[in-house]
């Protein structure tokens, strides 16, 4: 009797760090950082960084492109060149936006495809444009650049959308908290909400429609969600993340004459002793005696998990650990043929990838404690916090900012 030690059931790292890999070159690694492009555009780099965009995408056109390009957007911006607040918050977010939209149109339109109408995107800042905050946002964003100059205007779509989005979010956080709604969709939908939703707020500072502190309070309300929320994301990875080992190593035997140790099926197998005597175990066992074994043998099913077959991992003393072709045909030459069943590694319903990792099947539980590790480790939170813990100064920096934008052309 060989026994297990403990240590047999902790996973090497090396075999983590192997389906983890798997994990990531599948593209299933879920990822709950705040997209570049808010964490850019609603910064004090703002005005800098709008100014690049726009004059890379007038380098990217030709002179007849950039004549069309200047006179769209002038179209889009209600008749003006100037944007008021164009180069800070949500405003330089919604230009931003604007500008590789029309972009998009005036290159269709210059290499002659057919110009089709502006559609919503399918996704906005990693999240759906489909989804109740995300539609909030993507519509509100539209409605900045033609308003902007119009401050009555922009105050009052500012306060209204602002409502709507505080209503959602508040909603969304009690769906995931207590409802079990928690999902990584719905982390990247909170995120998402809860960055433009604050400098819609800091933006109505600009505009003296809310005073200092609700702006403030705002910003420490979000501070201690995020910190909630990843205490639940991380719970909830770690009731979600299932994995099955890859299939075993089996020595196996070369053919080289009669001999025909152990070639029995290695499907699990129930066999009643009474009926079989101690020679037909040996060596030499023949196609006779083999025959005599499957008349007293009976197959179990093999077992089915995720959807799938996994392996039989049980400690009897038949060996079921992989689904093996059964004695290969009556004469006993030739070597058992494994099927190929592969192991699976779910994070996600929608995140799962079939693998070829082999380790104990007892190290399941351990791997995917370890993977849960892992994956928060993977996904950049520090700048999550970084966004709602603004120091003082910088988020007063942020309440001053009052760049306008400009249209220039080359």
């Amino acid at each position: 009797m060989i026994l297990m030690g403990r240590s047999l059931c902790l996973p090497s790292p090396a075999t983590v760090q192997e389906l983890f890999s798997v994990a990531r070159d599948a593209s299933i690694i879920p990822d709950i950082s705040l997209d570049p492009v808010l964490t850019t555009f609603l910064s004090l780099d703002s005005s800098a960084a709008l100014q690049h965009q726009y004059a890379f995408l007038q380098r990217s056109m030709s002179r007849e492109q950039q004549t069309a390009f200047s006179l769209s957007l002038t179209r889009e911006l209600g008749g003006s060149s100037r944007v008021t607040y164009g180069g800070v918050g949500v405003v330089a977010l919604a230009l931003s936006m604007l500008f590789d939209q029309v972009a998009q149109q005036v290159r269709a339109q210059g290499e002659g495809r057919l110009s089709t109408e502006r559609s919503q995107a399918v996704r906005i800042f990693g999240i759906s444009s489909s989804s109740r905050i995300g539609w909030i946002i993507h519509s509100y964003l539209s409605l900045v650049p033609g308003i902007a100059n119009n401050l009555e205007k922009m105050s009052e779509t500012t306060e209204l959308y602002d409502n709507w989005l505080r209503f959602e979010l508040l909603d969304h956080y009690e769906r995931m908290t207590t409802k079990k709604r928690m999902s990584t969709e719905s982390m990247q939908q909170w995120l998402a909400g809860a960055a433009v939703h604050l400098h819609m707020r800091i933006h109505q500072v600009r505009l003296n429609s809310v005073p200092l502190g609700s702006a403030e309070s705002l910003r420490l309300s979000y501070k201690s969600g995020l910190g909630r929320l990843v205490q639940v994301y991380t719970a909830y990875l770690h009731r979600n993340i299932q994995e099955t080992p890859g299939p075993p190593k089996h020595r196996t035997r070369p053919a080289s004459g009669p001999r025909q140790a152990n070639t029995f099926s290695i499907t699990k197998m129930t066999c009643s002793s009474k009926n079989i005597s101690a020679d037909k175990y040996n060596d030499t066992t023949t196609s006779n005696s083999t025959a005599d074994i499957k008349r007293s043998c009976k197959t179990d099913g093999s077992r089915e998990d995720f959807g799938r077959n996994v392996p039989d991992v049980s400690n009897e003393t038949t060996v079921g650990a992989v689904n093996r072709k059964t004695l290969n045909n009556s004469t006993g030459y030739g070597r058992a043929e494994e099927v190929n069943t592969l192991g699976l590694l779910v994070i996600e319903l929608s995140r799962n990838v079939s693998h070829s990792v082999r380790h104990h099947p007892c190290q399941s539980p351990a791997i995917q404690q370890a993977l849960v590790t892992r994956i928060i480790k993977a996904q950049d939170l520090e700048r999550n916090r970084n966004f709602f813990l603004y120091p003082e100064k910088v988020f007063h920096s942020l309440l001053r900012q009052r760049e306008d934008f400009e249209l220039k052309t080359n």
